[in-house]
C-alpha cells in the first residue's frame, strides 16, 4: 500500500510540474478586443435593450439588406466585402448578434433561437417598417435567415443563404457527430489544453474575455484542420474575426430543441426568390448539402463558387458579389 501511495504521489507531482511548465511556456500577451460595452468609439445600435456592434453602408432610403454572420458567436468582419452592395443603392446593415463579436454580452437565457429571431425582427422593424428586406446570411446566419423566412415571410423580399450548416434536427445530429470527431481526437484535446493554458494569461477587458479567447482558439483550430473541407486544399483557413462569443456559441445550441432545428427548414410559406450559395471545395456542408436544401424552398436556385471553401465571401469576394448581384438586381 505504501508503495502504491508513493507511485500515485509521484505521478501527481509529475502532472503538477508539467502543468506549471506549460503555464510558464504559454505566458504571453493575448489581447482580446473590447466590446461596445467598454469601447464607446465602436459603431453601435441598441435593440431590445441590448447594445449591438453594427454599421451600415449605402443610402438610408435604399432597399435594406441585412447581413447575418455565422456562429452562433461569430462576427461580421469576414463579410464586410458585401458592403460593396451599397454601390448598387442598397442600405447594407451589418451587426454582431447579441452576445457575439463585439456586441454586449448577455445572460444565457437571452441566447436562444427565439431571442435571435426577435432581435432580427426588431432590426427589420426599425430599418424597413414599410417594405420587405433582403436577408443575406452565412452559415449559422443563413440558418437564422431561413428560420425567419418561415415565421415572417411577408417581411422578406429575397434571401441569399450561404452554406447553412443544417436545416433539420437530423442534419443537426449528423453535423454535431462529425464536429465531435475533430474535437475529441488526441489532436483536438491537446489543442484545447494549450488554448486553456493560454487563456489563463488573458487579463481583460471584461469577465468573458478569457473564455471567448479559449473558444475562439478552438474554433480557429477546428476550421483550419487539414481534414476539414471548410477551406480549399493547400489554402489554410484565415478568415478575419474580431472576437468570438463563447457563451453565445454554447448556449444557443445547448438550449435548442429538435423542434427548433426542424423549424429552420420549415419555409414553405415563403415563395420569394432564394439563392443558395456554396464553395466548391466544401464537401461537408457545401454543394451536396445545399443541393438537397433546394427542395425546401418553392423558388430557389443554387450557385457554386469555384476555389472557395465554407467562407465563400472571404475566399472569393469578387465571384460571390457577381453571383449575389445577378440574383438581386433586376
Amino acid at each position: 500500500m505504501k508503495r502504491l501511495v508513493l507511485v500515485f504521489a509521484g505521478a501527481a507531482a509529475v502532472l503538477v510540474l508539467a502543468a506549471v511548465a506549460l503555464w510558464v511556456a504559454t505566458r504571453g500577451d493575448y489581447p482580446v478586443a473590447a466590446t461596445v460595452t467598454d469601447d464607446p468609439d465602436l459603431p453601435a445600435i441598441e435593440l431590445l435593450g441590448i447594445r449591438l456592434h453594427a454599421e451600415a453602408h449605402g443610402p438610408e432610403d435604399g432597399p435594406v439588406v441585412v447581413v447575418l454572420h455565422g456562429g452562433p458567436g461569430g462576427d461580421y468582419r469576414s463579410l464586410l466585402p458585401l458592403a460593396a452592395l451599397a454601390d448598387d443603392g442598397y442600405n447594407v446593415q451589418f451587426y454582431d448578434q447579441r452576445g457575439a463579436g463585439l456586441s454586449e454580452r448577455v445572460a444565457d437565457t437571452e441566447l436562444t433561437l427565439a431571442s435571435h429571431l426577435d432581435e432580427l425582427d426588431a432590426l427589420i422593424g426599425r430599418l424597413s417598417p414599410d417594405a420587405p428586406v433582403v436577408l443575406l446570411g452565412h452559415s449559422w446566419g443563413a440558418m437564422l435567415a431561413s428560420a425567419y423566412l418561415g415565421r415572417h415571410p411577408e417581411k422578406v423580399a429575397k434571401a441569399v443563404l450561404i452554406e447553412p450548416g443544417f436545416l433539420s434536427a437530423a442534419e443537426a445530429e449528423d453535423f454535431a457527430a462529425k464536429m465531435k470527431g475533430y474535437l475529441r481526437n488526441p489532436g483536438g484535446l491537446a489543442q484545447m489544453g494549450l488554448a486553456g493554458f493560454r487563456a489563463t494569461h488573458v487579463t481583460g477587458p471584461d469577465p468573458d474575455a478569457a473564455n471567448d479567447f479559449l473558444v475562439g482558439q478552438m474554433v480557429h483550430w477546428f476550421a483550419s484542420h487539414p481534414d476539414n473541407p471548410y477551406h480549399c486544399p493547400g489554402a489554410p483557413w484565415n478568415s478575419p474575426a474580431w472576437r468570438y462569443g463563447a457563451r453565445s456559441g454554447q448556449a444557443v445550441q445547448a438550449q435548442a430543441t429538435p423542434e427548433d432545428f426542424d423549424s429552420l427548414g420549415d419555409v414553405q410559406g415563403f415563395t420569394g426568390p432564394v439563392l443558395l450559395m456554396s464553395g466548391a471545395c466544401d464537401s461537408w456542408i457545401g454543394p451536396p448539402l445545399q443541393e438537397r436544401h433546394l427542395s425546401l424552398f418553392p423558388n430557389a436556385t443554387h450557385v457554386v463558387i469555384d476555389d472557395a471553401g465554407h467562407d465563400v465571401v472571404d475566399d472569393q469576394p469578387a465571384a460571390a458579389l457577381v453571383a449575389i448581384r445577378s440574383f438581386l438586381l433586376p
